[in-house]
C-alpha cells in the first residue's frame, strides 16, 4: 500500500502554527510558577492538547486513570518519541524527570524548565539521590511525576530494560507506581514509525511527524502498584512486565538480570 503524506503547503502551515503555539507557550510558562497547582495543570494540559491538534495527533486513553493530585503517583512509561511527553501532559498533567540535555534545547528547554521539569545529570551517580529526594517531596505532597525508566528512546519493536534507581522515591514514600503503555498507530491500525526518535535530530523527527496525515496515539493506564513492602527492583520488574504484556513486546535486558519472583510465584 502506498505511503500517504500531506503536501508541502499543509506541512508548512502546520509548522508555522506550531512555532506560534510554542512561542505562546513560552510566554505563558512565565506565569506558571505564580499560579496554584490546579490552574497550572489546566494551562499545561490545554497547551499540550492544542499541540497535538496542530499535528493532527488523535489521543485516546484507557484503563484506570488516576485522579490528579489526590494521592502521590509516579508514572512510568515506555519511551519511543519526544512526543510521549506531550501526549502524557495532554491526558494527565504531571511533572517530568528528564535528562539534563533537554534543558539546553532551544525554546523547548526553557519551556520544560518553567513547567517544573526535574533535570538529571545521568553521568553523575550522586544526582540520582538528589532527584529521588525531589520526587519523593512531590509525591508526599500529593503530586504526580512521570519518567521513562528505559533511560532512552527505543524503536518500539522491543521494550528496553527498566532501570530501578529512580523508583526509590515510591518505596521511601510508600506511594503508588502507575505503569503506562504508549502506542502509536496509523488510521488502518498498523504501527506508526514516523514518531520514532532514534538516530535523528529533533528537527528531523518533527519534519517526519508534520508529514503524517494523522497519528493515532493511545495511553493505556495499568493498575497502580503500591510501593509498600516492595523494593525498587521489584517495582521496576512489575512495571516492565505490565507494559510489555500490554504492548506484546519482548523485554531486552542490557544489564545482568537478578531474578525477581512476585509473592505468589516464589520457589
Amino acid at each position: 500500500m502506498a505511503v500517504t503524506r500531506v503536501n508541502k503547503l499543509v506541512r508548512s502551515a502546520r509548522f508555522i502554527r506550531l512555532m506560534l503555539h510554542i512561542a505562546a507557550g513560552l510566554l505563558q510558562s512565565l506565569t506558571l510558577p505564580c499560579v496554584d497547582t490546579a490552574r497550572r495543570n489546566r494551562m499545561i494540559q490545554k497547551w499540550a492538547q492544542k499541540f497535538l491538534h496542530i499535528l493532527n495527533v488523535k489521543l485516546s486513553s484507557s484503563g484506570t486513570l488516576p485522579a490528579c493530585h489526590r494521592q502521590g503517583m509516579l508514572l512510568v512509561a515506555n519511551h519511543t518519541s519526544w512526543l510521549d511527553i506531550i501526549i502524557i501532559l495532554a491526558a494527565y498533567p504531571v511533572r517530568f524527570v528528564a535528562k539534563a540535555e533537554i534543558g539546553s534545547w532551544p525554546a523547548l528547554g526553557w519551556l520544560c524548565r518553567n513547567a517544573g521539569t526535574l533535570f538529571i545529570e545521568r553521568k553523575k551517580r550522586g544526582d540520582t539521590l538528589r532527584i529521588n529526594q525531589q520526587v519523593g517531596d512531590i509525591l508526599q505532597a500529593g503530586g504526580s511525576v512521570a519518567l521513562f525508566p528505559e533511560g532512552a528512546t527505543c524503536n518500539g519493536e522491543v521494550l528496553l530494560h527498566f532501570h530501578a534507581s529512580l523508583l526509590q522515591s515510591v518505596v521511601t514514600t510508600e506511594t503508588l507506581l502507575c505503569p503506562v503503555a504508549i502506542r502509536y498507530s496509523n488510521r488502518d491500525g498498523s504501527r506508526n514509525t514516523s514518531v520514532i526518535y532514534v538516530d535523528v535530530t529533533i528537527v528531523q523527527s518533527l519534519m517526519r511527524i508534520l508529514a503524517e496525515p494523522e497519528i493515532q496515539a493511545e495511553l493505556i493506564f495499568r493498575e497502580p502498584v503500591p510501593g509498600v513492602g516492595r523494593n525498587r527492583r521489584e517495582l521496576a520488574r512489575l512495571a516492565e512486565k505490565a507494559i510489555a504484556q500490554t504492548l506484546s513486546l519482548r523485554v531486552v535486558h542490557t544489564v545482568p538480570e537478578i531474578p525477581f519472583y512476585p509473592p505468589d510465584e516464589r520457589p
